[in-house]
């Protein structure tokens, strides 16, 4: 059925979205009337069930969502650095609960305190002036370090679009073999987690059949804890742009769709603006820089849902579809978008496709260890004396990054958060034992996926944080496979329960149910969940042993 709807959606194609009509037609309440589900269905065909069942998945969409005017962030970095409670009762001295609601990481994490308020982020101490920014003043931009330890790849300064530019003209006078050569030697894998090769996507979807392709940015990958894709989306974008360019140009696709986070508002308008340069100085189009290569963008704001990080539910999103995880095969690069061969990668990993066509893939591939080639962009919360954002070469010492870049910790740290909600549970004696590489941490049983870090004070009980991921996965997943549905669910209650009262965990129930969700579910939600459980069972069990009987 979701290949028929898949199909139904394409013939309105990007311009004529159901997604975004959704969107347009929740601005004025928060949710999507009755009376335009409707009429939304006659439009595009669709049933009024399907349009229902979409619309009221996402968070900014869905009937609980009607009248909120505030909303505060819960993701894992402020609540560790329990800023949110005294949050909260500023804001209910300027609005009425029913007003207050919640938004998933607003990428805010190196000051915590963070709310959105008219459409715009803010954090650290601009609750102080909440009655002006009710009142409309949109305040300052925020600040945060940004630094490299080795080679800037993705934090050199931007020399404007001309000069920038000339990358696109090298590509364009060159084969698509010789860039899809050049991607391979450079050894670049997705920088979103898995570490998949970006040249065996590329290479796949161009040697699928097709008029149509798109190349897709997955902008929505929200890990609580990182916010280097809103660095590059905001002080990078054409980084991103460029990469995408180059990656349609390989691939045969003249569309390039940007979806990215609605909990990000700053980023949409910043990638829109840039999308508008680059039409001043006639780099979108048709036969861009007088050759026979066009190529243009669809920037689409996505409505709050974490599952759309994982690209097949992101592609049915776009489609208008419940969000919903995928059976694969057939891969995107196959039938992707529309039923038509699509290659997504994330932010990051497009970013660095420019550098690779202007230095080389060798000289890429020089730079990390072994198959971690390249550089990684970390993410610091609050807890650091110099949070920030740091690019060091792969293969960099953890120890250097939190000691030397991040300048230590402000106070006592048990343990560190890394690679977002799915990442592997750091003990500190373990910085030690790790470098920033793919390899180093999954030898050491973690996951280093978008390299974020969320710190865990010495007073913060690991219990409490365990309930937090099970909540998270249960209000995040898309609900189709039933080891991360209801294995989710079941995890949060078997913690609340232990936590606020004498129950007593089942130790091998407890352990049966996370080995079921990591082999039985369908995507990395619900299979990745366990990593992060499982590493708290083995290093901090003196702390939950009395939680189980």
């Amino acid at each position: 059925m979701s290949k028929n709807l898949g199909e139904l959606s394409g013939r309105k194609g990007l311009q004529d979205n159901l997604f975004e009509e959704l969107g347009i037609a929740a601005r004025e309440s928060g949710t999507v009337p009755t009376e335009d589900i409707e009429k939304l269905a006659e439009k595009f065909l669709m049933g009024e069930a399907n349009v229902y069942g979409t619309a009221t998945f996402y968070d900014f969409l869905r009937p609980e969502h009607k009248g909120k005017k505030v909303y505060v962030c819960n993701g894992s970095s402020c609540m560790t650095a329990s800023t949110q409670e005294v949050l909260k009762q500023k804001l209910s001295e300027h609005y009425k609960p029913e007003e207050i609601g919640e938004m998933c990481c607003l990428g805010r994490c190196h000051e915590n305190s963070a709310f959105n308020v008219n459409g715009l982020n803010y954090s650290g101490d601009a609750i102080d002036s909440i009655g002006s920014l009710k009142e409309g003043d949109k305040g300052t931009i925020d600040k945060y370090n940004v630094a490299a330890h080795g080679t800037p790849i993705l934090t050199n300064a931007f020399p404007g679009i001309d000069e920038y530019y000339k990358i696109l003209s090298t590509a364009l006078n060159m084969s698509a073999e010789e860039l899809l050569l050049e991607l391979k030697e450079s050894g670049l894998r997705g920088r979103g987690g898995a570490g998949f090769p970006i040249s065996f996507k590329l290479d796949s979807c161009r040697n699928t059949e097709g008029d149509t392709k798109f190349i897709v940015c997955n902008a929505d990958e929200g890990d609580p804890g990182a916010y280097s894709d809103r660095y590059l989306l905001e002080k990078q974008p054409h980084s991103v742009l460029l990469g995408m360019m180059i990656a349609g140009y390989i691939t045969g696709a003249k569309t390039g769709v940007l979806y990215i986070r609605g909990e990000y508002p700053e980023s949409v308008e910043i990638v829109e603006q840039a999308l508008a340069d680059l039409r001043s100085k006639n780099l979108l189009g048709e036969n861009i820089l007088g050759t026979n290569f066009s190529y243009d963008f669809k920037v689409i704001k996505a409505q709050g849902a974490y599952i759309c990080g994982e690209e097949t539910a992101l592609l049915s999103s776009i489609e208008g579809q419940r969000p919903e995880v995928r059976v694969r095969p057939p891969y995107p690069t196959h039938e992707g978008l529309f039923n038509k061969p699509t290659v997504v990668n994330n932010v990051e990993t497009l970013a660095c496709i420019p550098w690779i066509v202007q230095n080389g893939g060798n000289k890429f591939a020089s730079i990390g260890v072994g198959k971690s080639t390249g550089t990684k962009l970390v993410s610091l919360d609050g807890f650091f004396n110099k949070p920030g954002i740091y690019e060091v070469d792969m293969g960099a010492p953890l120890s250097v990054v939190v000691e030397q870049l991040g300048g230590g910790f402000k106070e006592e740290i048990k343990a560190m958060h890394i690679g977002g909600p799915l990442g592997g549970l750091v003990p500190v004696e373990k910085i030690k034992d790790l470098n920033i590489s793919f390899e180093s941490f999954s030898e050491n049983g973690f996951l280093l996926g978008h390299a974020s870090v969320v710190c865990i004070p010495k007073d913060f009980p690991i219990i409490q944080y365990l309930e937090h991921l099970f909540q998270f996965t249960a209000h995040e997943s898309c609900g189709k496979c039933f080891p991360c549905r209801l294995g989710s669910t079941r995890g949060y209650e078997m913690i609340d329960k232990a936590r606020t009262s004498d129950y007593k965990m089942d130790r091998k129930l407890f352990t049966d149910l996370i080995n079921t969700m990591e082999v039985g579910s369908l995507c990395a939600l619900g299979g990745g969940l366990p990593l992060p459980i499982r590493n708290s069972l083995k290093y901090f069990d003196n702390e939950l042993a009395q939680y189980f009987s």
